[in-house]
């Protein structure tokens, strides 16, 4: 299949960051040495966390499962060595807060779990039976928001999926561990794409790449020359890799305010979890590791690492030998939604795509203590949802929980697309986030109280009766 032609919608907002993936892009992924203690949260992707299947002083091997979830819309955890728990205890987290985490002990010997097997050809099994193994595997979407990648794949019948994008743009900057599987694997990413096109009966397949990674098209497009996949080229433009904008610049298609893909008869997937699909299905082995890039202005090596779950921050560094001088901030993931991390001791997680290191004086800047907009309309320009970020910011610091409902602020991607542009450094994400979480703490707790009343209705005969 040739590489098809450029984008030809075009794309709402967005701005043009630098790059700076020259730090890493040419860095083959090197798989390093899990640490001698290993902490493995039992929160590491959307829905229902995880309760520990073991206790302290359980032996464990490689790829067993120590904690699951009766949940629909969660997903199992397995070791990643063989050793014994050494503890089961909350934990720091690097999305903040502390997890309930279990700390296994290496003991070196890397023993598979014995009752591991591939789960047999995905061209002889039906979508069901994918996803069941998809869902066994534990493995969720890779590019950062770690949503179980089995429900992804179970759309209602009502929603049937004509289209499946492998989202191959990675347009955050510094990250480029999506990169380094399109050159280094490309046979098992296109792999993994035909799987999850068999799962959600999909007849069409686009594996979509931006134009700063000349390479990768053509390596995409050479595994997939006798296949119908499409390989399409993108203009770079942050935040291209967010699955709505995606969808509308490749199909012209724009999902709803408060829907998702499916709505619009696609689903998308990121590169990683394409390649985590199709090597369980060759080795049987879950997700126990992930590429991660290791990059920054003061890391002394910037690395692609394929780095176990559970390994810390500070290891992973350490294996690309340290910093250069001590770090003004350290974030999970790229410098637009990366999260800042207040410790190394952090574990590596299913959704850590990166790890960046930033120098004092790329990172010393005062932010306001409250918003201050000057009503320049710039994070309007870039917003690519359609927002007004700097009312959406404003109303959640004033609490005006019914006019961020008003104003869709659940649209909000957090791309950070509005800050980028701020000239007064307003703090604008940070804020919607809070929003976005006290408005889901309302709703929760109106939930709970309909509950109540509810049970005790049914308690007292009907109320009225």
């Amino acid at each position: 299949m040739s590489i098809a032609s450029r984008l030809r919608v075009r794309v709402r907002g967005g701005v043009h960051p630098p790059g700076s993936k020259d730090f890493t892009a040419a860095k083959p992924i090197r798989e390093i040495e899990a640490p001698s203690l290993l902490t493995i949260p039992m929160r590491q992707h959307l829905g229902a966390p995880c309760v520990p299947r073991v206790k302290k002083g359980d032996e464990v091997a490689m790829g067993m499962v120590i904690g699951d979830c009766e949940s629909f819309v969660s997903a199992p955890i397995h070791s990643s060595v063989s050793g014994k728990v050494a503890q089961v205890a909350p934990q720091p987290h690097p999305a903040g807060g502390e997890i309930l985490a279990v700390i296994v002990e290496n003991d070196g010997e890397y023993r598979s779990d014995p009752s591991l097997s591939p789960p047999g050809s995905w061209e002889d099994m039906n979508g069901n039976a994918i996803r069941e193994a998809i869902r066994a595997a534990g493995i969720v979407g890779l590019g950062g928001a770690a949503f179980p990648t089995h429900v992804k794949l179970n759309p209602p019948r009502e929603y049937p999926i004509d289209t499946v994008i492998l989202n191959g743009a990675e347009c955050e900057p510094f990250l480029t561990s999506d990169y380094r599987l399109m050159l280094e694997q490309p046979d098992v990413v296109l792999e993994g794409l035909l799987i999850i096109m068999r799962v959600v009966g999909a007849a069409r397949g686009i594996i979509a790449i931006e134009d700063n990674k000349p390479q990768a098209l053509k390596k995409m497009a050479a595994a997939s020359k006798d296949t119908d996949i499409e390989v399409s080229h993108l203009r770079t433009r942050y935040p291209q890799g967010a699955e709505k904008v995606l969808i509308t610049g490749l199909l012209g298609r724009e999902v709803p305010s408060g829907g998702l893909p499916m709505h619009v008869g696609v689903v998308v997937n990121n590169v990683g979890t394409a390649f985590a699909i199709a090597t369980y299905f060759s080795t049987g082995m879950p997700l126990i590791k992930r590429v991660v890039t290791v990059t920054g202005s003061i890391v002394r090596e910037p690395s692609n690492l394929m780095v176990p779950l559970g390994t810390s921050f500070a290891h992973a560094i350490e294996a690309c030998g340290g910093f250069t001088e001590p770090p003004g901030k350290v974030l999970m993931g790229g410098p637009m939604m990366g999260l800042a991390q207040y410790t190394l001791d952090v574990p590596v997680i299913k959704g850590t795509s990166g790890i960046l290191a930033l120098s004092h004086k790329e990172t010393d800047y005062a932010e306001p203590s409250e918003p201050v907009c000057i009503r320049c309309g710039r994070c309007v320009e870039a917003c690519p949802m359609g927002l007004i970020p700097t009312y959406l910011a404003s109303y959640a610091y004033n609490e005006k929980w019914d006019e961020l409902r008003r104003l869709d602020i659940a649209d909000c991607i957090e791309c950070g697309c509005c800050n980028y542009t701020c000239p007064t450094k307003n703090p604008m994400v940070q804020l919607i986030k809070m929003g976005k979480a006290e408005l889901a703490r309302l709703r929760d707790r109106s939930e709970k109280g309909r509950e109540a009343s509810g049970s005790a209705e049914a308690k007292g005969g009907g109320g009225d009766g």
